[in-house]
């Protein structure tokens, strides 16, 4: 039979199987033998050992799409990266490490910028031009009064999703916005998981309708980017690739080199400078890291 993985804590794995509901089942020994280590997102095969009871052991792994580290998870189709417009006003440096993480990962992102209501037409300009200007889809909601959360399930069907932000720009209004229709599958899925030995907060995949999920990824609050080389960076703003060759000096940083079509560019409005700063101080970082 086979399912995702919704959840994994304490040795125990909650394994969503359409149309059957949650099994709690163990990894079966030869994983550690072989180190694997399943992980929340992964699609993989059980033997059901008691069908009453819904409990069972995972026998396989499938072959993973992709990897994330933090958190640990597998198979996601997406991201859906939630900031708020204003109260609070975006992080923008923060945003842009969700952006360059996702990325580097190959993971396509969906902007969702929150609190519409209370935000004025010129702070949601500025954001549609810095974010659409980089080719992410913006979807502008409200969770409070429900505005264009239509919108953002179209976006959800059919993948699995990992929704990230910040604390207070209203991400888990958003998340129990769209789960009401998944209530009595979760509600499932809950009883089974919080019977009060596993309660700890981890990664957890919510099933929204059949095969689209959507998980909410606590430890995204803020982000170290330390897994690439300071040369790699550039290639992680899509919005630098178009003035790629364009520089006087090939291998050109877009940091300090003259004649430089990037931050030519930056000076003549085309690539946003807020973009361009959070750029120039994750290459310190990175450039930094490699001295110790």
């Amino acid at each position: 039979m086979q399912g995702k993985i919704v959840k994994g804590i304490a040795g125990f794995y909650y394994i969503h199987v359409v149309g059957s509901g949650v099994y709690e089942c163990k990894a079966k020994g030869i994983f550690r033998k072989e180190k694997i280590k399943p992980l929340v997102g992964d699609d993989v095969l059980i033997e059901v050992i008691d069908e009453e009871e819904k409990t069972g052991n995972i026998v396989k792994v499938l072959p993973r799409k992709n990897e994330l580290v933090r958190p640990a998870v597998a198979n996601i189709d997406q991201a859906l990266v939630v900031f708020s417009i204003t109260r609070p006003s975006p992080h923008f440096n923060l945003l842009d490490r969700f952006l360059v993480t996702m990325e580097s990962r190959r993971i396509p992102v969906i902007l969702c910028f929150n609190k519409e209501d209370i935000a004025d037409d010129t702070q949601i300009g500025a954001l549609e031009r810095i974010y659409s200007g980089c080719g992410y889809p913006c979807v502008f909601t409200s969770a409070l009064k429900q505005h264009n959360i239509g919108q953002v399930k179209e976006l959800l069907k059919g993948k699995t999703t990992a929704i990230a932000g910040p604390s207070g720009v209203g991400k888990s209004s958003i998340i129990n916005v769209l789960q009401p229709e998944a209530r009595m599958e979760t509600g499932d899925i809950s009883r089974k998981i919080e019977r009060g030995k596993h309660t700890t907060r981890h990664s957890q995949l919510f099933p929204i309708d059949g095969s689209s999920y959507i998980m909410d990824t606590p430890g995204f609050s803020s982000l170290y980017i330390s897994d690439f080389e300071k040369e790699e960076l550039k290639y992680f703003f899509p919005e630098f690739g178009k003035y790629e060759g364009a520089c006087r000096f090939d291998g050109c940083s877009h940091t300090h080199e003259p004649d430089c079509a990037v931050k030519k560019s930056v000076l003549g409005g085309e690539i946003a400078a807020v973009r361009y700063d959070s750029y120039k101080e994750m290459y310190e970082e990175l450039k930094s890291k490699r001295r110790y």
